[in-house]
């Protein structure tokens, strides 16, 4: 739910200010994609789980933009690609010593987790790019949303839960 939730803000509510804001901007792309923040806060909580939590968010999101067209190979590797990318990385961290999963007896490393958004977002780009044959622009627009989009979707829950912090209980 959280992946859809994400998408519609960012394609009916953070696209149209974009449009408005940057009309002759030649991508289709958000540059503000909140969904990649959904993507990396759900692996680095549920590792592969995440996979199957994420798959019918990512399914429902590509079905509303691209109809009938959701079953074309293109999008079907392009929605393999948005699923099994950030919890790959993650496991290939835990692999070479370098566990960044939650655990309760250490706090979270937010900058590891950024960094490992940043690094997915490299990754997911270029292949989403090559999965549908777009252009450098279509790249460069893909990678400006994921890490945005991560970045702000992570501030804002920072501010959230800060706010649920100071709440009288």
């Amino acid at each position: 739910m959280a992946y859809v939730l994400a998408s519609f803000l960012t394609f009916a509510v953070l696209m149209p200010l974009q449009n408005v804001f940057f009309p002759e901007y030649p991508s289709r792309a958000s540059l503000l994609f909140l969904p990649h923040g959904v993507r990396v806060l759900t692996a680095w909580l549920l590792g592969w789980r995440a996979v199957f939590a994420l798959l019918p968010g990512v399914f429902i999101v590509f079905a509303y933009l691209g109809g009938t067209d959701v079953l074309l190979p293109s999008r079907l590797m392009a929605m393999a690609i948005a699923v099994l990318t950030v919890p790959t990385v993650f496991y290939l961290l835990k692999a070479i010593g370098w566990d960044l999963f939650p655990r309760p007896d250490r706090k979270p490393c937010w900058i590891c987790v950024m960094g490992v958004g940043i690094v997915t977002s490299f990754l997911v780009s270029g292949l989403t790019n090559l999965a549908f044959g777009s252009a450098t622009v279509e790249y460069i627009a893909f990678l400006i949303g994921d890490i945005s989009g991560l970045f702000f979707l992570m501030l804002g829950l920072y501010f959230a839960f800060r706010l649920a912090d100071k709440r009288p209980s």
